[in-house]
């Protein structure tokens, strides 16, 4: 690496100067702006990113190649003037103007305590550190607790876009300390991607708001991507369609309310061609990786008693994938046995299957979303949120002097509609049910939608029945009719269930034709006497 290819800062350089001060190698340079650690492939991006959008940038990495590699990119794209880089952290941490700020992009967990722990030795109070990594709220709070005590500021921001998106624009969730947005505020409403109604980032709350909203944007495409593989298998496994065609129908349907980045590269990828010109897809071995937010929602939605069935079902589905062996193993026994694998299915109408596909996967994703908004709704009155009644979106509005957690659903659907892996056409209508009714229980009852899913309803049971008679699982779409079915159920079998713990463990009921909490005593041969106090043991 050449010395013209980066920056070694020298102790002159290293002192106060002035903005404009000029930055050549050997004199006194502009401080930058802004910082940031970690330059992976998410991190050199977003630093190219920044800087491509004027703003003086140094960055840092623990393997130091991995910082030429950064500065060397950063010549090639002719952006060498707005990125240094530096091997020494105290060095790194100096470059920076006051208020200094900067973003981590390392392993969530044990790295990020490092690197924390690393940068508190240089940094002053009033510095800000943010993470921008997919890291568990409670570390994030955690973290912050531990630096405020040390007069630094903290802020954990959900990045969404991957690759592509942090260089080009991805959607950003910053939440933490509040006052600290404000000094990252002009640089990330540049740098996150812009949409027609403004920049895809949003200050979240305080706390590990904007973390948690990142995890259960995960897990919502978690259930896309489920859905989108879902709606594949039964155009190619039960209407005979080749990979070709299937591309067409969703480059097609990307023209629609599915419009959607992972609908326009799922084209891409069934049309794309191996050297040999089979299609690249089907030489892909059918496991699907995790990195564990997909994991952590589910757990959120059952710790907060929210049923996210869609959700669990992609998640269940990716597990279900790594028993590569078994399934393969499982295959030959239950062939045996005259259970073959699922075909052609006889007498498919081509056209029609694909329409109906088509409204199976629309409604599917409706309840997907309602899901991981359901959550967030959730962890807000679990944090006892104070709630605006006013504006133009749901707002879960922050107690200012108690710093908790404001967190707007109409806001959420519109810094998602550019950058993310989930942006889709159809979140600003989500935007729209928010802003129609601030009170709204879920997208499931917004009038439109609603009347979509009402219209849609016979073509998304065509498919699913035709699935299981088939014997291709589509536990998602399965999941997400179930939950259709149940939420708009008004009795369920649910007193059965209510009657059999009172019968085996007095936990009590109520009834319908009057107040108040009752117990049985079932049968006494069974032993299911009336020997506790059942008026508090109502659960």
């Amino acid at each position: 690496m050449t010395p013209d290819l980066l920056f070694l800062v020298s102790t002159t350089a290293r002192a106060a100067a002035p903005a404009d001060a000029p930055s050549d190698q050997g004199t006194k340079m502009a401080l930058s702006q802004i910082g940031l650690v970690g330059l992976a492939v998410m991190g050199q991006n977003l630093s190219l990113n920044i800087a491509e959008k004027g703003f003086p940038i140094s960055v840092f990495n623990r393997s130091y190649e991995k910082t030429e590699a950064a500065v060397a990119r950063a010549q090639k794209e002719g952006l060498s003037d707005k990125l240094r880089g530096y091997k020494d952290v105290k060095d790194f941490v100096e470059s920076l103007e006051k208020p200094r700020r900067v973003i981590l992009l390392v392993q969530a967990g044990a790295p990020v305590d490092a690197t924390v722990d690393n940068l508190c030795k240089y940094m002053e109070p009033g510095d800000i550190i943010i993470d921008g990594g997919n890291e568990w709220y409670e570390n994030t709070e955690r973290r912050k607790a531990k630096v405020e005590a040390l007069g630094l500021r903290y802020m954990g921001m959900g990045v969404s876009g991957g690759e592509e998106g942090a260089r080009r624009g991805p959607s950003m969730m910053p939440g933490g300390t509040a006052e600290a947005y404000k000094y990252i505020e002009p640089i990330v409403t540049k740098v996150a991607a812009q949409v027609d109604d403004g920049p895809c980032v949003m200050y979240i709350g305080d706390g590990g708001a904007g973390n948690y909203v990142k995890m259960v944007h995960n897990g919502i495409e978690y259930g896309d991507m489920q859905l989108i593989s879902e709606a594949y298998d039964v155009l190619h496994v039960l209407g005979g369609l080749s990979n070709d065609e299937i591309a067409a129908v969703f480059a097609e349907w990307n023209q629609g309310e599915l419009q959607s980045f992972l609908i326009e590269i799922s084209a891409i990828i069934a049309a794309k061609k191996d050297e040999d010109g089979s299609s690249l897809v089907d030489k892909i071995v059918d496991k699907t990786g995790a990195k564990g937010t997909g994991k952590w929602t589910v757990q959120q939605a059952a710790e907060l008693s929210v049923a996210a069935p869609t959700i669990t079902a992609s998640l269940d589905g990716r597990y279900m994938s790594a028993l590569k062996d078994q399934r393969v193993s499982a295959s030959k026994v239950f062939g045996d046995l005259g259970l073959k694998a699922p075909a052609a299915a006889a007498g498919v109408d081509k056209k029609q299957l694909i329409a109906d596909v088509r409204a199976a996967l629309y409604c599917s994703k409706i309840c997907s979303y309602a899901q991981g908004m359901n959550i967030i709704k959730a962890k807000s009155e679990e944090k006892e949120w104070g709630v605006d009644l006013g504006g133009l979106a749901r707002i879960w509005k922050a107690k200012s002097e108690e710093k908790e957690w404001g967190v707007d659903l109409g806001g959420l659907a519109r810094i998602w509609k550019g950058g993310c892996i989930i942006r889709a056409g159809f979140l600003d209508r989500i935007k729209q049910a928010y802003q129609r009714d601030s009170n709204l229980p879920s997208l499931l009852v917004d009038p439109p939608f609603a009347k979509d899913l009402a219209e849609r309803d016979a073509a998304w049971r065509r498919v699913v029945a035709l699935a299981v008679t088939n014997g291709v699982p589509a536990p998602g779409m399965m999941a997400s009719l179930s939950y259709f079915d149940t939420y708009r159920r008004e009795r369920l079998p649910a007193n059965l269930v209510q009657a059999q713990r009172d019968f085996f463990g007095s936990h009590t009921y109520q009834r319908t034709d009057k107040e108040g909490w009752f117990h049985t005593v079932w049968d006494e041969n069974f032993g299911s006497a009336d020997s506790i106090t059942t008026s508090a043991y109502n659960r």
